[in-house]
Formats: C-alpha cells, sequence, structure tokens
C-alpha cells in the first residue's frame, strides 16, 4: 500500500516536469524564431511605407533605379536616362536596397 502511494506522487512530479520543458521549448521558439521574423515584417513594411521620390532602391529581382514617383501600391523606377518601369511596392528589397546604398 505504502509503495502505491509513493508511485503516484512520482508520477505527477513527472507531468510538471514535462510542462515546464514542453513551455520552455516554446519560449525559446518564441524568441530565436517567431520574435525576430515579426521584427524583420514590421522593418520592411515601415520600410516600403516611407519610400519617396529621388530614393535610389533595388528591387527583389535585383533591379537597380532611382524612385521617379510613388503611385498607392506602385513605384516608377528610372532605371536610366529616360527609362522607367512601374513595379509593385512590395517587389523593393529592404535589405539589398540598405546594402546598396550603405546605410544599416
Amino acid at each position: 500500500m505504502n509503495n502505491w502511494i509513493l508511485l503516484q506522487a512520482d508520477g505527477g512530479a513527472g507531468i510538471m516536469g514535462q510542462v515546464f520543458l514542453f513551455g520552455s521549448i516554446i519560449l525559446i521558439m518564441y524568441f530565436f524564431m517567431i520574435r525576430p521574423q515579426q521584427k524583420k515584417q514590421k522593418e520592411t513594411k515601415l520600410f516600403i511605407e516611407a519610400i519617396k521620390k529621388g530614393d535610389t532602391v533595388v528591387t527583389i529581382g535585383g533591379i537597380h533605379g532611382k524612385v521617379s514617383s510613388v503611385e498607392g501600391d506602385t513605384v516608377i523606377l528610372e532605371i536610366d536616362r529616360g527609362l522607367k518601369i512601374t513595379v509593385e511596392k512590395s517587389a523593393i528589397s529592404a535589405d539589398y536596397t540598405k546594402k546598396a546604398t550603405g546605410s544599416k
């Protein structure tokens, strides 16, 4: 009878340990995977909203150009004198633009 009570107590401690372990794993995943991704998405959104005439940008496809005008969700890029193309704002890469202009 005494052994049965001891076994029950150990089973409860094991469950609490597993809950703690599972909670720790979720917390680690949040800080190393989810939070940085959300931060990067926020920075990209702010970058795209801040695009203005005269900015030098790089598209996701690797095209370098200067913003000629911004019209809603589209941007007209001048890639050479007199040669302009229209691209979506979402096609402009924040990462490559920062590298090309030398800013952080």
